[in-house]
């Protein structure tokens, strides 16, 4: 005949265990997620408790602490994940060389296979351009300036800079700015 306890009389008796580590974690649980972690660690800790290796309730405490900090671990490691893809996500839609359609986001000109030393875009481009959006076009996209900066170089304020963006990636939506200034078969 067993003679161990059941793990309901075990839990009854302890479960207080599981809300000190919380509490002494310092966890906000509301949905009472580490609760339940703690109430598998308690159920490991009963099933792999060896009486000759020491007391039942600092093994208890052992487990429960430790698979806590695991759980909280696993949560940083998600929300960090989720922090980088954020940024990335945000970086993409506010460097400036983007347009929206609904939800979706379409780059303008993707700056990297542009052909940075074929003069006859560049010469085409000009032209086609006012001296203000022909700066932001040379400060942000050939020399890859922040906004701050070129408002700096050109002593004004960051939205007229934004301003001349705006113009440009206006032109570069119309088909036949992109024909006149021979940017499709540049690429």
């Amino acid at each position: 005949m067993d003679n161990r306890i059941s793990f309901e009389e075990i839990f009854e008796q302890n479960k207080r265990r599981i809300h000190y580590q919380i509490h002494k974690l310092n966890i906000h649980d509301p949905h009472e997620e580490f609760f339940q972690e703690g109430l598998v660690a308690m159920w490991r800790a009963y099933e792999s408790y060896q009486p000759d290796k020491g007391p039942m309730a600092t093994y208890f405490n052992y487990m429960i602490r430790n698979r806590m900090i695991d759980a909280i671990r696993k949560d940083t490691r998600k929300n960090e994940a989720l922090e980088k893809i954020i940024h990335q996500r945000k970086t993409q839609l506010t460097d400036g060389n983007y347009h929206r359609k609904s939800d979706a986001t379409n780059p303008l000109v993707d700056a990297q296979h542009l052909p940075m030393h074929d003069p006859n875009l560049w010469n085409n481009l000009k032209s086609q351009l006012t001296d203000k959006q022909w700066k932001w076009v040379h400060y942000r996209i050939i020399l890859d300036m922040p906004y701050k900066e070129i408002a700096e170089a050109e002593n004004v304020n960051v939205e007229a800079v934004k301003s001349w963006g705006k113009q440009v990636r206006k032109k570069f939506k119309d088909p036949e700015f992109r024909k006149a200034i021979n940017l499709d078969n540049s690429l």
